[in-house]
C-alpha cells in the first residue's frame, strides 16, 4: 500500500441475515485508493460491487448488517466510528453518487432545496450564502441556466441533467473521496461523455480519489489507473489497467474482456459468453466459486478456496492454474506482452 493512500479497506466483509441464515455479500475485500486516483471495480451484477460502496458509507441498516475487517480514511477506522462522527464524514469528507438520479433525489423538494441543505448542514453557510454556492455548482457541472434549474424540481429535469445535479451536490463540500456507483448508466453516450469529462476535470481541481464502480469496461479504460474485479463478494484479480486489459490473468476477467462486443469491424464467429450464471451467495462453499463456470477447474478448485498471490509485476490474482494460464496466453496466435 502506498503510505499516502486516501482509503485503505483491509478484510472488509459486510454480512446480512436472510430467511436461510447469514450470507456474506463482501468477504474480505482489500483495496486502496490514493489521492487523485480513480480506482476502477468491475464484475457482473450481484458480485458485491454497491455493497462494498455502501458499506465504505456505512449506508446499510446497522441493526441487521455486520461489517468485519477495517475501513481506514486518512488513517482513521470508519467502523469504529460513533454514528455521529459518521455523519459529519458522509457528504463532507467521503461523497457517493449513486447509479439512479430519479429515486436519489427527493421529488417533493426543489433542487436548490435539496443542494442548500447540504450546505448549510457541513459548511455551516446561511442560506443566501448556500444558495450561490449551490448555483455556482450547477454551473460548474454544466448545466445551463442554472438560476432557473435551482428551482426545478427532478422530474422537470432530464436524466443527464439529474446526473449532473448529483454531481453537483456530491461535490458541493468538495469531499477528498468520490464514490461513483454506475454514475453513467442510462444515459446516451455523448452525456455519458460529458459527465466522465466533468469528473476528470473536477478530481484534478479538487485532488480527489474516485472509486468508479461500472460493468463498462470501456468506461474503465477510460477513467482508471487501477482496476480490481469482483466475482461472488471477492476480489479475484487487481492490476493497473494497461496490464488488466493486455495481460488478464484470471479465466473470469480473461471472460469478461472477451465478452465486449468490437467496434472495429472484425468479428469471428459468435460474441463470447461466460458459460452458466452467476450463482446465490447461498451456494458459496469451501471452493474457489468461479469452478463451476471455468473451464480450467480441476479438483483442487473444486475442493480448495484459491488465496489472493501478488505476481512479481505487482498484479493480484485468485486462481490457482494463473502460471499455467498465463503461460498458454503467451503461447496464443497474435498474443503481445
Amino acid at each position: 500500500m502506498n503510505q499516502t493512500s486516501l482509503l485503505e479497506v483491509r478484510d472488509l466483509t459486510t454480512i446480512f441475515p436472510t430467511e436461510t441464515g447469514f450470507m456474506k455479500a463482501v468477504d474480505g475485500v482489500c483495496f486502496h485508493i490514493d489521492s487523485e486516483e480513480t480506482l476502477g471495480v468491475i464484475g457482473e451484477s450481484g458480485c458485491g460491487k454497491s455493497v462494498t460502496a455502501e458499506s465504505i458509507m456505512r449506508l446499510l441498516d446497522e441493526e441487521s448488517t455486520d461489517y468485519r475487517g477495517q475501513i481506514l480514511y486518512n488513517g482513521t477506522d470508519l467502523l469504529q466510528l460513533p454514528e455521529e462522527k459518521m455523519r459529519e464524514v458522509r457528504g463532507n469528507e467521503i461523497a457517493m453518487i449513486f447509479q439512479d438520479p430519479m429515486s436519489s433525489l427527493n421529488p417533493v423538494f426543489t433542487i436548490g432545496d435539496q443542494m442548500m441543505e447540504a450546505l448549510m448542514l457541513h459548511q455551516k453557510l446561511n442560506k443566501a450564502q448556500a444558495k450561490q454556492r449551490a448555483v455556482e455548482l450547477l454551473r460548474l457541472t454544466g448545466i445551463s441556466d442554472p438560476e432557473a434549474r435551482f428551482h426545478a424540481y427532478p422530474h422537470e429535469l432530464s436524466g443527464g441533467m439529474r446526473q449532473r445535479v448529483m454531481i453537483a451536490m456530491a461535490l458541493s463540500c468538495e469531499p477528498k473521496l468520490l464514490i461513483a456507483d454506475e454514475p453513467t448508466t442510462a444515459l446516451d453516450v455523448t452525456i455519458q461523455a460529458q459527465i466522465l469529462e466533468l469528473m476528470n476535470e473536477l478530481k484534478a481541481k479538487l485532488g480527489m480519489g474516485i472509486l468508479l464502480i461500472t460493468h463498462d469496461l470501456s468506461v474503465v479504460a477510460q477513467m482508471c489507473s487501477r482496476v480490481i474485479v469482483m466475482y461472488l463478494g471477492e476480489v479475484i484479480e487487481e492490476a493497473d489497467v494497461v496490464t488488466l486489459f493486455d495481460n488478464p490473468l484470471h479465466p473470469y476477467t480473461v471472460g469478461l474482456l472477451k465478452s465486449v462486443p468490437r467496434l472495429d469491424g472484425e468479428r469471428k464467429g459468435r460474441l463470447y459468453e461466460i458459460r452458466g450464471s452467476v450463482p446465490s451467495m447461498k451456494e458459496v462453499s469451501g471452493s474457489c466459486r468461479f469452478a463451476p463456470r471455468c473451464s480450467f477447474a480441476t479438483d483442487i478448485c473444486r475442493s480448495q478456496p484459491p488465496r489472493l498471490e501478488e505476481t512479481a509485476h505487482g498484479q493480484k490474482i485468485r486462481c490457482w492454474h494463473y502460471a499455467a494460464i498465463a503461460e498458454e496466453r503467451r503461447g496464443s496466435p497474435g498474443h503481445h506482452e
